[in-house]
């Protein structure tokens, strides 16, 4: 038996629906339905194990599909446990008539699954020992600079002169110039040249 002829009006919706599958392909699953007859009249990158022809079970969306053009985005989950983010988009005749609906369902299980992987990596909880780093003036200079970046919003790579003579200051007054290198260290944990952190010093000192 021959799948049923596609209405005329989804000629205008169905490069549009193919054009997101092909975007967000493989996460994203197209759907066209047919709101007179409930049916799924197109469907791209199936992932959700239905075909054309099978029930659109609109009845599942809240509310009156006449109410508003665009639902979502909404959270479902798939029988197998994949959790997707799905959108929803009323679609019109030429004569403004509403026929039918396009649902993007995007699967975000591989994003939550990377997200998961990299919490795992993330920094360590517990806290330094002081007996290993108290004496290491490089690593307490590095330390402090990373510190205080976090805690202002800056970053390293956009640091400006009004920053950078800050986290100098801060530097200067925990007592981590007392050695000869450690302008050096300093200079490369805040992205300039030791005269330069010299100058910057002499600011400090008066």
């Amino acid at each position: 038996m021959s799948e049923p002829r596609p209405p005329r009006w989804l000629e205008a919706y169905a490069p549009i629906a193919e054009a997101i599958a092909r975007l967000f392909h493989p996460c994203a699953e197209v759907a066209v339905h047919d709101l007179a007859a409930d049916r799924i009249v197109a469907l791209w990158n199936p992932f959700s194990q239905r075909k054309v022809g099978d029930p659109a079970l609109l009845s599942e969306l809240p509310g009156d599909i006449a109410d508003r053009g665009v639902y979502g985005p909404y959270a479902k989950v798939l029988p197998n446990g994949r959790h997707l983010t799905s959108i929803s988009v009323v679609l019109v005749d030429a004569q403004g008539v509403r026929r039918g609906l396009l649902c993007v369902n995007f699967d975000r299980s591989p994003f939550t699954e990377a997200a998961e992987v990299l919490k795992r990596f993330a920094a360590p909880t517990s806290p330094r020992p002081p007996e290993l780093f108290s004496r290491d003036w490089r690593e307490q200079i590095a330390l402090v600079v990373d510190e205080e970046c976090r805690t202002r919003h800056l970053r390293r790579d956009r640091l400006a002169r009004e920053d950078r003579l800050a986290l100098l200051e801060i530097l200067h007054d925990k007592g981590l110039f007392s050695t000869r290198q450690a302008a050096s260290h300093a200079a490369a944990a805040l992205g300039v040249s030791r005269a330069t952190i010299y100058a910057m010093l002499k600011e400090v000192n008066r």
